[in-house]
């Protein structure tokens, strides 16, 4: 690429995104590849023997010089656990991701797709994105640009269409049952006949270039109506024969996000069966249950030692929800709850009044369970935002706290406020992941994978899309749990090689130009913010990038230290972002 447009970024520490020593180096962009690194000093790693390395590259030529002095620069982060299917048909940039140092995001995750559908379903599809995703129904009918229906179509739409960062799809699960099924998707088990109209289906989209197949068991995963998900009705044969088919693909990977009743023991069969990685989400520590986590992470550290590339996706970030009652997403997984889930108006308030109704919710968080989101720790449940001047003194204050001032029990209180202020009052509930020196232990386990952001759903309730720039900022540098080239080895090579994503996560001549240019002093998320960017004006919650002094996509700078830069981007595109298609083995 001789006419290629040149960057140099000079005096930058170099974090080569494989754990390697750091080093204080130069580094020559041309055109989407990083074509050569430099240092005046000793090079370690791959740097010392690159043969397109210069001696410290200050004879050369650039478009563009940048000088990164006290700064560090390390590849892009890939952020492996997306949901930005509907929002990049209106969103180019994926915000917030970009701007919080995220070059690759994988989407499609737990089998939440958009495609295949055809025009009969879309409104089904959307409904069922708006129970477990949290997404507003207007903001998705508003936003979605429906120009598909296979999934070949939905990748060529993507790519036509482009985006800033770069993207990779699962083919999902759901999206495949509705397809097939109908409306018995979320009601029955399949046939053999409609089993292999999903796995023909499959076969389609991993020849079309999907990373691979997603699908979800958890009992947390409901959609319009209160009804399952559809991938949460199919049996063992079905996901048998759709992971089973990923064997003649020879690339690619399945996610599955885990129910209790789904053992670590089947999975490792598939992982056989497939001979293809397997991740298992969400692994999440409850200070109710402490040790379940560890021991799904244990056992698939076992099944790793006997030969099955198989990996926890744990979050580093609290898991945090912003809810009202008018979708308590925290209960909604709940046995208990799911009588709710159905109604509107007058008769849901009516059931929320209903004394029996409250105690089954109340004996049920009582009794251990595996896995659920809400355990009743009331402590972690907080007022945020009253409807009504008169309880204005609640804000910022736990239920527990106030439950005990007036001597009732704690989901009382709660429900009784909520429905004194129409359902307007807003909680936020701080509810898996709280417990830091478990959460340390779980990102040092060899058998996790960095992940769960979650970025593109759940938009009113949390966002945790800038859950590198946290591992970074509060884990490296605040509690020191990990090393900087350690973190940043979780967050660029290693679901690189996970995933099979080629010439990424690495900073290594030749590979392509993703990078992230930070302070080490500084850098972090922001606080919660609520703004008003959506489609039709909806909210969501967002967190601003701290420390973060530039980011590249394929060599194409498109964040600096003031934030995303849409004017260095033609209006409409192109994006420097790519659709990627071809994985490794």
């Amino acid at each position: 690429m001789p006419n290629a447009t040149t960057t140099l970024i000079k005096n930058a520490i170099l974090q080569d995104g494989c754990a390697g020593v750091p080093v204080r180096a130069n580094l020559l962009i041309r055109g989407d590849r990083i074509a050569a690194i430099g240092a005046p000093g000793v090079l370690s790693g791959d740097y010392a023997s690159a043969s397109s390395m210069l001696d410290d590259l200050s004879g050369v030529h650039a478009d563009e010089v940048i000088d990164a002095e006290g700064l560090m620069l390390m590849p892009g982060i890939i952020d492996n656990h997306t949901h930005y299917d509907a929002q990049v048909t209106w969103d180019a940039w994926c915000s917030p991701s970009v701007a919080l140092g995220v070059t690759t995001a994988v989407i499609g995750n737990c089998g939440f797709t958009i495609a295949p559908c055809r025009p009969a379903d879309r409104e089904r599809t959307m409904a069922n994105l708006t129970q477990v995703e949290g997404m507003s129904i207007e903001v998705l009918r508003a936003g979605i640009d429906w120009q598909f229906e296979s999934i070949p179509q939905y990748l060529d739409f993507i790519e036509r269409r482009g985006a800033v960062v770069n993207l990779a799809a699962f083919v999902g699960h759901s999206s495949l049952r509705t397809f097939v099924m109908g409306e018995d998707a979320s009601r029955r088990a399949a046939t053999e006949s409609e089993i292999a109209a999903m796995t023909a289906l499959l076969r389609e989209g991993m020849q079309a270039g999907a990373i691979g197949f997603a699908t979800s068991t958890s009992p947390a995963h409901n959609g319009q109506g209160g009804l399952p998900m559809p991938s949460r009705l199919a049996d063992d044969d079905e996901l048998r024969a759709l992971v089973g088919s990923l064997k003649e693909a020879g690339r690619g990977l399945f996610m599955l996000t885990k129910g209790g009743h789904t053992p670590i023991a089947f999975l490792e069969e598939l992982a056989r069966l497939s001979t293809r990685p397997v991740v298992v989400a969400a692994l999440l520590h409850n200070s109710t249950n402490p040790q379940a986590v560890f021991t799904d992470l244990d056992q698939l550290e076992a099944a790793r030692q006997r030969g099955h590339r198989m990996a926890g996706a744990i979050s580093a970030c609290p898991l945090t929800n912003e809810f009202t009652l008018h979708s308590p997403y925290p209960v909604e997984g709940l046995k208990s709850w799911q009588p709710a889930l159905s109604l509107r108006g007058e008769a849901y308030r009516t059931l929320l009044r209903d004394p029996k109704f409250r105690q089954s919710i109340r004996d049920e968080i009582a009794s251990p369970a595996v896995f659920r989101l809400f355990n009743g720790e009331w402590d972690k449940v907080h007022v945020v935002e009253v409807a009504k001047l008169e309880h204005r003194p609640y804000e910022h204050r736990s239920i527990a706290e106030l439950a005990r001032e007036r001597a009732v029990d704690p989901l009382d209180f709660m429900f009784d406020l909520a429905l004194d202020e129409n359902l307007d009052t807003l909680f936020v509930a701080i509810l898996l992941n709280s417990d830091e020196v478990a959460v340390a232990r779980m990102l040092n386990h060899p058998a996790s994978l960095v992940s769960l952001s979650d970025a593109g759903a759940h938009l009113t309730f949390f966002n945790d899309a800038g859950f590198g720039l946290h591992l970074l900022g509060h884990w490296v540098r605040q509690l020191g749990v990990l090393s900087l080239p350690q973190a940043i080895a979780k967050l660029t090579s290693e679901p690189a090689h996970l995933y099979g994503i080629a010439e990424r996560g690495q900073l290594k001549p030749g590979y392509f130009a993703d990078l992230l240019l930070f302070d080490p002093k500084t850098v972090n998320r922001g606080a919660k913010q609520r703004v008003s960017d959506l489609p039709g004006g909806g909210k969501r919650l967002t967190t601003p990038a701290i420390g973060v002094a530039g980011v590249w996509v394929n060599g194409q700078r498109v964040v600096d230290a003031q934030g995303p830069m849409p004017n260095a981007l033609a209006k409409g595109g192109p994006y420097p972002g790519r659709l990627l298609r071809e994985f490794q083995p």
